[in-house]
């Protein structure tokens, strides 16, 4: 029984010296290596040999490109007002010992700097500004993480803007105040058109004031001259002139007896005398 459980222990024993030494490293990982405790090598994908118990495998690195979600916090911008704003970072670990030893979290270490440099940016934009440039915040923001990435062997390959928005208590004030920027324009149109409305009911006042007073110069004009013809028609002579006259006040007397709204027509005491006088007027 002692013999069987020595070979046992020797068959278990030789089975982890294999397992140890022996590693089978998978594409797209990079294994660190050390030795008592010290870094040693880096291992490639592919089969490689340990020295058992003195080599271990202290990190495993993947190679291939990470997805880091940047979680949404609040951002001030430079008019005081709160943005709500997110991330997602692409990167890639280019040199696996800066990444393990440099850093002890570069997956963490990345997300935050994102974060306060993604604060520091927009911290000094105005409201409209910062939400309308992601390209240029996007810009920014690689440029000036990149030097630091790259001190901890992490390559950024892009950071791309999820979401920046106004804060909830930010939209009603937005809300509000595009409100009363739109009543202000109606107010404005409304003054506008009144205003417009006025000028042309001066202009039509003032053109038809002058058409009149055009008009009363046209007819004192015909006036002036129809006098003057009739002065040179009759002369000295007073009676056809008088019959003219006489004409036009028993027309305008019929005129006024075929009126709707006379009620009462007043003629002169002398009518008779006028009328003969018009018409046997003396010489």
């Amino acid at each position: 029984m002692e013999g069987l459980f020595v070979v046992v222990a020797l068959l278990v024993f030789v089975i982890v010296t294999i397992a140890k030494g022996v590693r089978i490293v998978p594409q797209g990982d990079e294994w660190i290596v050390e030795r008592l405790g010290k870094y040693l090598t880096t291992i490639k994908p592919g089969l490689s040999i340990l020295i058992p118990y003195l080599d271990a495998v202290a990190y495993k690195v993947t190679t291939k490109d990470i997805i880091l979600d940047v979680q949404e916090q609040e951002v001030i911008t430079r008019d005081n007002a709160v943005i709500l704003t997110n991330a997602i970072a692409f990167i890639k670990v280019t040199d696996p010992v800066r990444a393990v030893y440099g850093v002890s979290n570069f997956s963490e270490a990345i997300r935050n700097l994102v974060m306060t440099t993604l604060r520091s940016i927009i911290g000094e934009m105005e409201l409209d500004e910062a939400l309308s440039s992601r390209d240029k915040i996007k810009a920014r923001l690689r440029e000036s993480i990149a030097d630091e990435a790259l001190d901890w062997g992490i390559s950024i390959k892009t950071v791309e803007i999820q979401d920046i928005k106004p804060s909830e208590s930010m939209q009603r004030a937005m809300e509000l105040q595009a409100a009363a920027e739109r009543e202000r324009k109606a107010v404005v149109t409304r003054a506008e058109g009144s205003k417009q409305a006025a000028i042309l009911e001066a202009e039509a006042r003032l053109e038809s004031s002058k058409r009149d007073a055009n008009a009363q110069v046209a007819l004192a004009t015909s006036s002036a001259e129809a006098i003057r013809r009739v002065t040179e028609a009759i002369g000295t002579h007073s009676t056809p002139m008088m019959f003219i006259l006489g004409e036009k006040y028993i027309s305008a007397i019929e005129k006024l007896a075929a009126s709707d709204n006379a009620k009462m027509v007043v003629l002169p005491a002398d009518l008779q005398e006028v009328v003969k006088r018009f018409v046997s007027p003396r010489s």
